[in-house]
């Protein structure tokens, strides 16, 4: 009886679920499932909203694909042409922000889920799952840059263009495929970022014995600049819903938000305190942003536009602002990192700790809000008509850098946005300075409910 009860031990181990390296591999994958499909559902309405889903040769799902890849780091290239007749040379180094936020988010949750009920936990089994996180993320980043590659037949139009490829027999014709290396490189990069994050800000996540006494002196400060970007995003939305309401173009504005919110309100945020982006815009590509944003950028040739808040200011008053809402959002989360702190922290610890969440926030910003976009069109000195390349760019170059306006005649363009990032940075950590202690200061008459871990 009792040899039968020992051996009947594993039997009910085994069948309550699957051993510890198999359970393992089976997290690593939940994760990444939760955040590519929740990346896919943004993705998919964006692009739906932005009217992807009329491409010709059922090109929808591929550039789906494309838009993932932008959305964790990776970059795309356009080609094609038509031997001598025509060529395309393109591509894109843009996130779209709202799709990455919501993977972000997805890949925390899950990941977090999983560890659940646990105040610590080894090094080593965090370095295990992230490791297997990892391993299957780079499967499916590989999948990913097979399935974002597409090519459409482009219509060359009336006239001389049509009667020339007529003659010459020749079918001109636009792709898109990702960027292996930048997109395996840069998307593992995205992973690991969202995972460090992770256990930097949230209360939830446990950590290994050696770092328990050092989550105090981030979490508190890593969690309220956390809190300050949703809300940007959140005031992004009511302002997207206004616009909608008044201007009666819903799905456009819908686009926008489910596709490249963050990058403008980041951006604002940003300005607002003080920041500064360099950048272009040249030819036919358009911005989802304000007409003033894209007057500072349409600069002469050969030169860069200064976006900061006085030159937006120039161009619409409205973007001063955006000053004393940064200065509110920044209060806040000073207010809310000393109040979520305990109380044996100083008041010089407090204000440190937010500037070096603020400065770290405001690099990851202006990295995130990099864009690249080119691309040059080439045949034989001859524009192509309404419903040619233009609209099929137009299309491949929505999730990254918006509508595009009228496609007639779209023979090239380009548009650069980087950020200042020594003068960016600098001046956020002043501000958590600042406001980290006017936040420890005024968080002394709020009631605590206790000391908190």
């Amino acid at each position: 009886m009792q040899q039968q009860a020992r051996s009947s031990g594993p039997a009910r181990t085994g069948a309550a679920g699957p051993p510890g390296a198999v359970r393992g591999w089976l997290d690593a994958v939940a994760v990444v499932l939760a955040g590519f499909a929740a990346m896919a559902a943004v993705a998919a309405l964006g692009l739906w909203a932005a009217g992807a889903n009329d491409l010709p040769g059922g090109g929808f799902p591929y550039v789906l694909a494309a838009t993932l890849t932008l959305a964790v780091g990776g970059s795309v290239g356009l080609d094609g042409g038509a031997g001598f007749f025509a060529s395309v040379d393109a591509g894109i180094v843009a996130m779209p922000l709202s799709v990455s936020l919501v993977g972000a988010l997805a890949v925390a949750e899950v990941f977090l889920r999983q560890l659940r009920f646990r105040a610590v936990a080894g090094g080593r089994e965090l370095l295990g799952r992230a490791a297997r996180t990892a391993v299957v993320w780079l499967v499916a980043l590989v999948l990913l840059c097979v399935a974002a590659r597409h090519t459409f037949p482009v219509p060359l139009g009336d006239g001389l263009v049509e009667q020339l490829g007529g003659a010459l027999g020749i079918d001109p014709e636009v792709g898109f495929h990702a960027e292996p290396a930048p997109t395996l490189g840069l998307g593992l990069l995205w992973l690991l970022v969202v995972l460090a994050a992770t256990f930097a800000v949230s209360r939830r996540a446990p950590l290994p014995r050696s770092l328990v006494p050092f989550q105090q002196a981030v979490r508190p400060a890593g969690f309220a600049m956390l809190l300050v970007l949703l809300g940007c995003v959140a005031l992004g939305v009511v302002a997207a819903i206004g616009t909608a309401v008044v201007n009666g173009n819903a799905r456009e504005v819908a686009a926008v938000a489910l596709l490249a919110l963050p990058n403008l309100v980041w951006l604002a945020f940003g300005v607002g305190l003080g920041g500064e982006w360099h950048g272009h815009l040249v030819g036919a590509i358009g911005l989802p942003v304000p007409k003033s944003l894209a007057a500072v950028l349409r600069v002469g040739e050969g030169q860069d536009g200064t976006v900061n808040l006085g030159t937006l200011a120039e161009q619409d008053a409205r973007a001063w602002w955006l000053l004393p809402l940064a200065a509110v959002l920044m209060l806040a989360a000073g207010v809310f990192a000393a109040h979520r702190a305990p109380r044996a922290v100083r008041l010089w610890q407090h204000a440190v700790r937010l500037a070096a969440a603020a400065a770290v926030t405001m690099l990851l910003v202006g990295v995130w809000t990099r864009i690249s976009a080119d691309y040059g069109l080439s045949v034989l000195g001859v524009g192509l008509g309404e419903g040619g390349l233009g609209d099929l760019l137009s299309s491949v170059l929505g999730p990254a850098v918006g509508p595009v306006g009228p496609a007639a005649a779209l023979t090239g363009g380009t548009l650069t946005l980087d950020p200042v990032l020594w003068i960016t940075v600098p001046l956020a950590a002043g501000w958590g300075l600042l406001t980290g202690t006017l936040g420890a200061l005024a968080a002394t008459r709020l009631p605590r409910r206790g000391e908190t871990d």
